[in-house]
């Protein structure tokens, strides 16, 4: 799920920054922020959440605590994209939730 969560990531980072009309923004938001902005912050953090996640997936328990704080990062940067695409930033936000219960509820047996 986190390496799904991150391509997604990746994929509205792309769609914000080549094509900026495809995110409508409501006027007068509070914080108010380039779609193009939003984009490299959404693909940049895709791509180090993916990196990472599959980091953690071969094995690396190091990569458990930086995927944590990733995907807090992601929840609250689609937390701010709400007005530019709140289904989606809803949908992402639960995701973010899930993995977050799954990472630390999680404790390996050793071997």
């Amino acid at each position: 799920m986190m390496i799904v969560n991150g391509i997604w990531g990746i994929v509205v980072g792309l769609a914000a920054i080549i094509r900026r009309d495809f995110f409508v923004v409501a006027p007068n938001y509070v914080y108010e922020f380039s779609t193009t902005g939003w984009g490299w912050i959404h693909l940049i953090l895709g791509a180090l959440l993916t990196a990472v996640a599959f980091a953690l997936i071969f094995g690396q328990s190091w990569a458990r605590w930086p995927v944590l704080v990733l995907v807090i990062l992601q929840a609250t940067s689609q937390f701010f994209f709400l007005p530019y695409y709140p289904w989606w930033s809803i949908l992402i936000i639960a995701l973010d939730v899930i993995i977050i219960w799954a990472l630390l509820t999680y404790h390996p047996k050793p071997l």
